[in-house]
């Protein structure tokens, strides 16, 4: 069989992640938190008679304060921030702690931690047009927060949609199972060649939503339930056919050792028809499914 193309067609992304403008947080926590408690202070002198203008300063330097705490963004490990302003995209916050960032901007959280995703069985046709059912896992992580958040509505939906289109493309293009003789892949014998190919195409597939895919497996495969007795007779038949074939083969051999070393020791003299005799019985014993029952001649061959 010829190998697979996983080639897929995917529009090229309109905007990528960036490192967004950021600073350290706990300095402009201090300076908040000073901004603040400068604020209650002149705010508590400012109720001395004339003194109102330090009322209007006390709120103005409140407001600066809270501006300044608006700032502040917690950023958890294997998570990250998309940050917007005014609606453009402005970055993406990747150092886990407290930082800083203009106060007016939109912060929205995104896990970038790997995960799991388990397809459910789906029942389709093999290449051979077999009704078989399989199911797979991937296992990938968001590279690309951009393109996650701004490239497609729900980035896990999009993954979880693409990995069963993979999964039923790679079941179509495969047989489940292939004789010996036969050659080729198949999704029952060649599961590191067909994994490694669901992989390449759940990757290419997914690359649009920033989507890195880390590995696949195939967690379950079995022929469809109108079928799989029929299928599993073909199978068993195919392995007595095997062993048949074994045991003659090895019956052939021993029949030949046994006529070799006779004539070699010159136990007995042998003519044609006698070799034919004991040929006979040989392939009998050897290749019998049963044990063999012996019969005592006490006459001649040839009477």
């Amino acid at each position: 069989m010829a190998e697979l193309d996983v080639a897929v067609e995917m529009p090229k992304p309109k905007v990528t992640e960036r490192v967004a403008r950021e600073v350290n947080g706990w300095p402009m926590a201090g300076l908040a938190l000073v901004l603040v408690v400068g604020a209650v202070v002149l705010f508590v002198i400012g109720l001395s008679p004339d003194q109102g203008v330090l009322i209007v300063l006390s709120v103005l330097i409140l407001l600066a304060g809270l501006i300044v705490a608006a700032g502040l963004t917690p950023v958890s490990p294997g998570r990250a921030r998309v940050l917007q302003i005014l609606g453009r995209y402005a970055g993406t916050l990747r150092t886990d702690g407290l930082r800083w960032v203009n106060p007016i901007s939109q912060r929205r959280e995104i896990s970038t931690r790997i995960r799991n995703h388990e397809t459910a069985v789906a029942k389709v046709n093999d290449a051979d047009g077999n009704p078989i059912e399989i199911a797979a896992v991937v296992v990938w992580q968001v590279e690309d927060t951009a393109q996650a958040m701004f490239e497609v509505d729900d980035f896990v939906e999009f993954v979880a949609i693409q990995t069963e289109t993979a999964v039923r493309h790679i079941a179509n293009s495969y047989p489940y199972d292939v004789h010996p003789d036969e050659g080729g892949l198949s999704l029952r014998d060649s599961t590191d060649e067909i994994t490694e190919t669901l992989s390449v195409e759940i990757g290419a597939r997914v690359q649009a939503a920033g989507v890195h895919v880390i590995e696949s497996r195939i967690t379950h495969l079995a022929y469809a339930p109108e079928i799989a007795q029929a299928m599993l007779r073909r199978q068993q038949a195919g392995a007595v056919v095997a062993a048949r074939q074994r045991i003659v083969e090895g019956a052939v051999g021993m029949v030949e050792l046994a006529l070799a070393r006779l004539s070699e020791h010159e136990v007995v003299d042998l003519d044609e028809e006698r070799k034919a005799t004991m040929v006979s019985n040989l392939l009998v014993v050897l290749c019998g499914d049963r044990d063999a029952q012996p019969v005592v001649n006490a006459g001649s061959l040839y009477q």
